[in-house]
């Protein structure tokens, strides 16, 4: 091996240490906040058991979550343009821990201050990874490191969930003693994830793969605006939008639809081990399209956004068959559609598992693609990816308030449908113009 070989394996090295050890900070932090969003709503009912006072409402926490996400997401680039991406994700993650902190004094105002603040720290923290991810790999590695990070992340969502099934396991009402026990533990973790973004080599500094020049705060916010009327970022924005749906209901909604049925022998257990199933759905996804992610984009990322889409409609359909309609409102007896009229936990977990996996075929290959198409515009990309994801997730939580469950899944199956054929007119247009230049390495 020559110097020049010797240089660019050492640099290929750093690259991929900074991806592994963002994403290990990710899952510390996420297995804290992801945690916490699945249980929010079964919680706080428990608070409000205990304390009528209590007037909180984990819909509208989620939803005051992405609405300031989504509205700071716009001045997120402008941020990254000062702060650079490291110390934009650890003031983002400093917010993350400060959230989870306040269920441990729970109070009305708290729960809607800490949800304002972490939507700010969102966008710093979502658009700093984006622009870290894209400065440490290159064309050849853009989707294997999207698909180790949304792995690793993922993972986070297996960890918390089976510490909450042991802690919830038998309880009809989360007591105080519990719910204490549990977010001290999810706010250390969360520390821990901030302490290990403090280790992160800065991109650039031992070769970082790309530059993506966001000129001062003003140029930033001017590259954003411009991108957004761009025909292929309005494309992608339909598939943004149904991410954004998918989210919410699968991290707050139907989580809250277990709890609520009743004819389960133990409806709060199912909650911890429909986590658990998301998320191996979820790292499963991640894994397979990060490993084989130099293989199947050669066959262009549509095949796997339909995966995705035929997964996501096949789920949809299981759930109506399995839940009652009010299951998202309230407590329900009523019965299932199928033939004995009981829903199946079988059912149940393996939708669960179903939604984690479609999932992660639809956001491994909107990184990839956003790495790819955007590279050297990479900050104002992934802040607008945020933005409109972030804005729906937060429509999807107003309406979980008063929308019952087949609303949810007619609204998912018409985004889905619009959002993978948008996405496949961008990947289509991304194929020609590779073909029209073959020296370009763009899906090696």
């Amino acid at each position: 091996m020559n110097k020049d070989e010797s240089h660019q394996s050492g640099k290929a090295s750093v690259m991929l240490y900074g991806v592994v050890l963002k994403s290990t900070a990710f899952l510390f932090l996420f297995t804290a906040f992801k945690t916490t969003c699945h249980l929010a709503q079964v919680v706080i009912r428990s608070i409000q058991a205990e304390d009528p006072s209590f007037t909180g409402s984990g819909y509208i926490s989620l939803a005051v979550i992405y609405a300031v996400f989504a509205s700071f997401n716009w001045l997120a680039p402008s941020c990254l343009s000062f702060l650079g991406p490291k110390l934009s994700m650890i003031v983002g993650g400093v917010t993350y821990v400060i959230f989870i902190a306040g269920f441990l004094w729970p109070h009305t105002i708290i729960l809607y201050l800490t949800s304002v603040l972490i939507g700010i720290g969102a966008a710093l923290i979502w658009t700093g990874q984006g622009n870290y991810l894209t400065l440490m790999s290159t064309q050849k590695t853009i989707s294997r490191n999207s698909g180790i990070f949304w792995a690793m992340l993922q993972t986070s969502m297996l960890f918390g969930n089976i510490f909450v099934y042991y802690q919830f396991m038998g309880k009809d009402i989360i007591d105080q003693h519990t719910r204490m026990v549990v977010f001290i533990v999810l706010t250390v973790v969360g520390v821990i994830g901030v302490g290990v973004m403090c280790l992160l080599p800065k991109p650039g500094s031992e070769g970082g793969g790309r530059a993506d020049d966001l000129g001062g705060p003003s140029t930033a916010l001017k590259k954003s605006f411009a991108l957004f009327r761009t025909k292929d970022m309005i494309l992608l924005s339909f598939a943004f939008f149904y991410t954004g749906i998918a989210l919410s209901f699968f991290s707050g909604v139907y989580s809250a639809c277990l709890s609520s049925t009743l004819r389960f022998p133990d409806p709060k257990r199912l909650v911890g081990l429909s986590g658990m199933l998301i998320g191996i759905g979820e790292i499963l996804g991640g894994g397979v399209f990060g490993i084989f992610g130099s293989k199947t984009v050669k066959f262009g990322r549509d095949p796997i956004i339909l995966l995705g889409y035929v997964v996501h409609m096949v789920c949809f359909f299981l759930i109506f068959m399995n839940l009652p309609t009010n299951s998202p409102l309230k407590g329900t007896s009523d019965p299932s559609h199928l033939p004995n009229g009981e829903p199946s936990e079988v059912i149940a977990l393996l939708c669960s598992f179903l939604l984690g996996f479609g999932d992660a075929c639809y956001n491994t290959q909107i990184y990839s693609i956003l790495g790819s198409v955007y590279e050297d515009n990479s900050g104002p990309a992934f802040a607008l990816f945020k933005f409109v994801q972030s804005l729906s997730a937060a429509a999807c939580f107003f309406y979980s308030s008063v929308f019952k469950l087949y609303w949810h899944l007619i609204i998912l199956i018409v985004f889905a449908t619009i959002g993978t054929f948008t996405f496949w007119m961008v990947e289509w247009k991304a194929h020609r113009r590779l073909k029209a230049k073959p020296d370009t390495n763009a899906f090696d």
